[in-house]
């Protein structure tokens, strides 16, 4: 049920390429905040695109030529800080990214057919730079894949600690912008500097942090329960992770909504949070005693006095962080989702500018990573416009992660803007259990009954409550 059969492998008639700016760019050190250089972002978000039609690769250079002038640092190199070892700045050299060109003998029909279940396999459409470290690999890296019949697959690696997500879709998007209008300005102009987002001197923390803190147990007795669970789920985790690609169309989106109604409104991120969160938990089948987490990526763009600038592509994010016990989280009276959805409310609320400063210079004194031991992680992708990238010869027909083996991620729809595609991987042993319970709530049928009987709004108003 769940194995998924591998893509053949890429044939490159040629060496990868560097692609330079088209006309010499600024040369300079440039900062990452604190937001930018967290260990836990120093990787690539590797984003892969399917297309019916093939797009010229001597023009998609062309105008990648072009973008890199006005986005240059990302045709320079991460180094290490002159100022701090511990931090990462980027040499802006102008020294390009890195442009690959493969061919397979796969058709765009078949491999929509196998994006309904990644695998490692994808890992190919990718090319592997051979490097000690990751300040050997290029920020940008990018591989197109020709497949039979005129279909194209594009593979872009942009390193995190440069770009967040809104980042990312910016710069391709004015990538496809250049590559179909040479002579138009860019929509958005990139802003580059990061010292907004520098810490306060002397740093002042002001909060705990609870996304950076350990988890601890509600109880001394359920110390020996947690560490008994935690080598169980060590044992599973060694299996092969499963991916889990499930779909949520409005309509479904909508009926976790009413689940909520009528004491609480929420956003279609927060109801698809909590359920899957809920979800996962179940699956599991942690102590009851056990005290869990969900993080989860805030754009904190405006929240901040003055706003971050227009055009900002830096990590304008931070992790809100909602936490209770799996008693109280999954408690008995499935499928009211009503505790998870005010726990991700309220760890939105507590974002304030101050608790964003507070973070930047918690940061600052203690480099810490996310506590990942008993959490589970989203990504939003969703809203991001990143399924809309077009290079001429239309959008794409499959967007998604190159892999998914870390966060849970929410995609967008391709076609449909108010649909989400959630894509976890969970240990085999689990991954029916999980899938069960992510669909469970749409047979409830007497439940359904009751819900309409306490009032229903419409669809709209609920998909569009942000």
């Amino acid at each position: 049920m769940f194995g998924s059969s591998e893509i053949p492998d890429c044939d490159y008639q040629n060496q990868p390429s560097l692609v330079r700016p088209w006309s010499p760019t600024p040369r300079h050190s440039l900062y990452l905040s604190n937001l930018d250089d967290q260990k836990f972002l120093r990787f690539s978000i590797k984003y892969v695109y399917l297309y019916r039609k093939s797009v010229n690769v001597e023009n998609l250079k062309c105008s990648l030529s072009r973008v890199l002038v006005d986005y240059y640092p990302l045709a320079g190199r991460l180094r290490i800080s002159a100022e701090d070892e511990g931090k990462f700045e980027v040499d802006c050299n102008g020294e390009g990214a890195l442009f690959a060109e493969a061919f397979m003998d796969f058709t765009a029909e078949e491999f929509l057919e196998a994006s309904r279940r990644p695998n490692r396999s994808w890992r190919k459409l990718l090319y592997r730079v051979e490097a000690r470290n990751l300040l050997d690999i290029p920020p940008l890296l990018i591989q197109v894949t020709n497949l039979n019949g005129g279909g194209m697959i594009l593979c872009t690696a942009i390193n995190h600690s440069l770009c967040d997500g809104i980042g990312t879709s910016q710069f391709l998007q004015a990538w496809a912008h250049l590559t179909t209008k040479s002579s138009d300005p860019l929509p958005i102009s990139p802003f580059h500097d990061r010292h907004m987002l520098r810490p306060r001197n002397p740093p002042d923390i002001t909060f705990t942090h609870p996304e950076y803190n350990t988890t601890t147990t509600t109880t001394t007795t359920g110390t020996g329960i947690q560490s008994q669970w935690l080598e169980e789920v060590l044992q599973s985790q060694s299996q092969s992770l499963v991916p889990i690609s499930l779909t949520f169309s409005p309509s479904q989106i909508l009926h976790l909504k009413r689940l909520c109604v009528p004491s609480l409104k929420c956003t279609s991120f927060e109801v698809l949070a909590s359920h899957t969160w809920r979800s996962w938990i179940q699956s599991l089948s942690p102590p009851p005693s056990l005290k869990i987490k969900l993080l989860f990526s805030v754009n904190v763009r405006k929240r901040l006095k003055p706003e971050l600038p227009r055009g900002y592509y830096g990590n304008g994010f931070v992790l809100g962080c909602a936490e209770t016990t799996v008693k109280e989280l999954v408690g008995t009276n499935y499928p009211n989702i009503h505790h998870g959805v005010k726990l991700v409310q309220e760890a939105k609320a507590v974002l304030t500018e101050e608790y964003i400063r507070s973070m930047i210079d918690y940061l600052e004194e203690r480099r810490v990573k996310p506590d990942l031991s008993m959490s589970f992680v989203i990504s939003q992708w969703a809203k991001l416009g990143l399924e809309d990238l077009d290079f001429g010869e239309g959008k794409p027909i499959h967007m998604g992660p190159l892999a998914s083996e870390i966060y849970c991620i929410f995609l967008p729809l391709v076609g449909d803007l108010d649909g989400v595609r959630v894509l976890v991987s969970v240990p085999e042993s689990v991954a029916e259990k999980f899938e069960y319970y992510m669909k469970d709530f749409t047979h409830r049928e007497e439940e359904e009954e009751e819900i309409r009987e306490n009032g229903r709004d419409e669809i709209q108003t609920f998909l569009h409550c942000n």
